[in-house]
């Protein structure tokens, strides 16, 4: 598949707008320099059924599901979804701040969500990620990396990395070496 990036908006992913976004500051304009890999599943442990956008747009009922009672109010976003089959759905565009990394540090650096693109994977901390989800993340963190040059091999983390002790995910079940070989192989065929 080939992505791009055209005003902050990657083609051909799925526009579902999140209402949980702001301004980057003013200083961070422009400069997306981290990504962070997270992820999500909703009811935990369950995928599909479309409850992680209804989640993201403030439209979760809380009938649905006796965790969503615990979930409903909070107002949170990611810029994008990666669905276990590989589909892709952005909620926020990348000149914006989405809400998806909360108290967190990179390199010594607070509040990644300034100067960061958050990525959702569909799944758990211990389940293995699909071959889709791995091949979608790897072609959109190289479009995210062409299109944002302060983006980098070495600027691609998980939230429990600038977030420890407080969150998990990606988790165990993530092969960051899988990660870091596809895109080393995408950047030597670049060459």
């Amino acid at each position: 598949m080939t992505f791009s990036i055209s005003a902050g908006r990657i083609t051909p992913a799925i526009w579902c707008p999140s209402p949980n976004f702001g301004a980057r500051p003013e200083a961070q304009a422009g400069e997306i320099s981290l990504a962070v890999v997270h992820n999500i599943s909703l009811p935990p442990g369950q995928f599909g059924g479309g409850y992680v956008q209804t989640f993201f747009q403030n439209r979760l009922n809380p009938d649905d599901h006796p965790y969503f009672q615990e979930i409903a109010e909070l107002k949170v976003s990611s810029h994008l979804l990666i669905e276990r089959d590989g589909t892709l759905v952005q909620f926020v565009n990348f000149n914006d701040r989405a809400w998806h990394a909360g108290r967190s540090v990179y390199s010594g650096r607070p509040d990644c969500n300034d100067y960061s693109v958050g990525i959702e994977l569909e799944g758990t901390d211990a389940t293995p990620y699909t071959d889709q989800q791995y091949q979608v993340l790897t072609e959109v963190l190289v479009t995210l990396m062409r299109e944002y040059p302060a983006l980098t091999i070495t600027r691609i983390t998980g939230h429990e990395f600038i977030a420890p002790g407080r969150k998990t995910d990606p988790g165990s079940a993530f092969r960051w070496q899988r990660l870091f070989s596809a895109l080393k192989d995408y950047q030597e065929d670049a060459v």
